[in-house]
């Protein structure tokens, strides 16, 4: 009876959701300034009469109170903040605002969440406990919004015994969901290397101390932290993705600056690395005449979920949409800030598919022309309201 109800609300607000993720898409802000967008789910959660309060500046907490006794707290977590990414062109809903764009799905986390929240406002006469919604801010952005959150007491007042995310997946054809219990997404750290040396003219090498030499040396050598040093059998990954050196094709400059990202699985090994990749670099650059300023900007732990609710979500899951539908997911170096909600509280953070090869839809999240298989949002709703309602007993 539970999930006939649930599905015929879901049903039955589907072109809403479709017309709200479309009007975020088109409205998308960047980390820490989703004013707009913060203001669209207040005024979206009164029409459904559930009060909310403000937190972190732009984020958003509601409650939604069954009228049957209960007494457990579930959470459930949606961001809403969108990337400094072009979007392509040509599409009814793309983004009005230049150089923004949803291009990691957080427009369908947001929309799906207020469906999530009025599907549940419909059953508050069948369900007891709370359920609390979560609008996040700043995920994609250090020190990330769940971290803000979380300080000013998210998973407080009340407090959840479980946080449940869900996150889109390119990888996965609409209509499925995946799910993964115990450690999933890695930790995320980001590198910032300065490497100096004495600039000059590229013809008169013994006169200076050539840096990009020095930097080229750097980056080889650290990558046997990985081959070398880490245990093969926990997953590291370490990359650099800018080089900046101003110079020319005969001018050797005064310094090269790096910026990377490292990745794992173990805290403990994790703090080992950030210091054997500290004196490595300065060693070498030292070695070679120059110095080297090596930075770790401490990101995202890596995120666990935990096994008996991501054993118990799967299963909702498998209820609600059949076995055949409900896939595993691998190990994904990929960071997420959820995964500081994990580090708290017993958490479920799931991936939605929405991938359709015959319309086109494939591209890789954080690109120019992501874009989702809208019927995904046919259970992106109801799915969640199920978990969350089954969780609490009812």
């Amino acid at each position: 009876m539970l999930k006939e109800s649930v599905q015929t609300i879901a049903q039955t607000i589907f072109p809403e959701v479709v017309d709200t993720r479309r009007h975020i898409h088109a409205n998308p802000e960047l980390s820490f300034e989703e004013y707009n967008t913060a203001t669209y789910i207040k005024e979206r959660l009164n029409e459904l009469g559930i009060p909310w309060q403000e937190m972190a500046n732009t984020g958003v907490i509601a409650l939604i109170q069954g009228e049957l006794p209960g007494d457990g707290v579930v959470a459930l977590r949606a961001d809403i903040d969108a990337l400094p990414i072009t979007e392509v062109e040509g599409r009814s809903y793309g983004s009005k605002n230049a150089g923004v764009m949803h291009a990691c799905g957080h427009d369908v986390h947001t929309s799906s969440l207020l469906g999530t929240a009025k599907i549940l406002a419909s059953l508050k006469s069948q369900f007891g406990g709370t359920v609390k919604l979560i609008f996040q801010p700043g995920e994609e952005k250090l020190p990330g919004g769940a971290s803000i959150m979380i300080k000013e007491g998210a998973l407080a007042n009340p407090a959840p015994q479980a946080i449940i995310g869900q996150h889109v997946m390119p990888l996965i054809d609409s209509g499925k969901v995946g799910f993964r219990a115990g450690k999933y997404m890695a930790s995320t750290d980001e590198l910032y290397v300065t490497v100096k040396g004495k600039g000059g003219h590229g013809a008169q090498p013994q006169q200076n101390i050539d840096p990009i030499v020095i930097t080229a040396h750097i980056i080889t050598a650290l990558q046997q932290i990985v081959s070398r040093v880490a245990d093969p059998k926990m997953p590291t990954v370490l990359s650099f993705g800018k080089i900046n050196a101003e110079g020319a094709t005969n001018v050797i400059p005064n310094e090269v600056k790096l910026e990377g990202t490292f990745r794992t699985f173990d805290e403990d090994w994790r703090k080992e690395a950030h210091q054997r990749m500290k004196k490595m670099a300065e060693g070498i650059a030292e070695s070679m005449g120059g110095s080297c300023d090596f930075e770790v900007r401490h990101g995202y732990p890596y995120l666990v979920n935990n096994e008996e609710l991501t054993q118990q979500a799967r299963a909702y899951a498998e209820e609600y949409l059949g076995k055949e539908n409900v896939v595993d997911l691998d190990l994904w170096m990929a960071g997420e800030d959820f995964a500081f909600y994990s580090q708290v509280t017993d958490a479920c953070f799931y991936r939605l598919g929405i991938r359709n090869v015959e319309k086109g839809i494939t591209a890789s999240v954080h690109t120019p022309n992501f874009d989702i298989d809208e019927k995904a949002l046919a259970l992106s709703t109801g799915l969640m309201a199920y978990i969350a309602l089954k969780r609490l007993g009812n």
